[in-house]
């Protein structure tokens, strides 16, 4: 049996350890490309850094030139999954710890993103999005497409008790999925 030629198998050459200047320069790079929260710089930096100890003066450096701040960040980024992906609050809460914002800064920002927003109408705009041309009344009225509707509705961050209100709206067999609740629900 031959064997294929194996493309790409190259072993990857570990990059060249950073200095201080060196961290900074990639730290410009990175932060060019897209907003990093300290947790996520620090963890490449330190893949990086030639010195574990520059990692920590460069990261302060950059607090104070104003190039890295989880508040700022936290903030931007609840408003921008608000505004432009209409997601709501617990799934932006929920990004925002997978970006390892800190639970007090990532619930101070969420709290503040929706702190003037109708739920009842981003889920509307939500429902409207994604189920673009069909009849709701109609699809909803099956069991199953109802259900994958709430189960979209609580993945993207919605309030269980405001879906089932906007989802009855559309169904009448939208009293059903208050038995699909879970009574450890903390939105209740």
């Amino acid at each position: 049996m031959a064997t294929r030629p194996s493309y790409g198998s190259k072993p990857r050459k570990k990059p060249t350890p950073l200095d201080r200047a060196g961290l900074m320069s990639y730290s410009a790079k990175v932060l060019s490309v897209r907003s990093q929260t300290i947790s996520e710089l620090r963890e490449k930096l330190k893949r990086r850094a030639a010195q574990a100890d520059d990692v920590d003066d460069v990261l302060q450096r950059l607090k104070e030139m104003g190039y890295l701040n989880d508040e700022r960040f936290a903030e931007t980024f609840a408003s921008w999954r608000r505004d432009n992906e209409g997601l709501g609050k617990t799934r932006v809460l929920r990004d925002l710890m997978a970006r390892r914002v800190a639970p007090a800064v990532a619930k101070q920002a969420a709290e503040a993103a929706f702190q003037k927003t109708d739920e009842i109408a981003m889920i509307e705009k939500f429902l409207e999005r994604k189920y673009r041309g069909k009849d709701l009344g109609a699809l909803l009225g099956e069991q199953k497409h109802l259900a994958s509707a709430y189960r979209k509705l609580r993945l993207a961050g919605f309030s269980s008790g405001n879906a089932i209100r906007v989802l009855k709206r559309h169904a009448a067999e939208a009293e059903k999925l208050e038995d699909m609740e879970d009574s450890s629900d903390p939105d209740q």
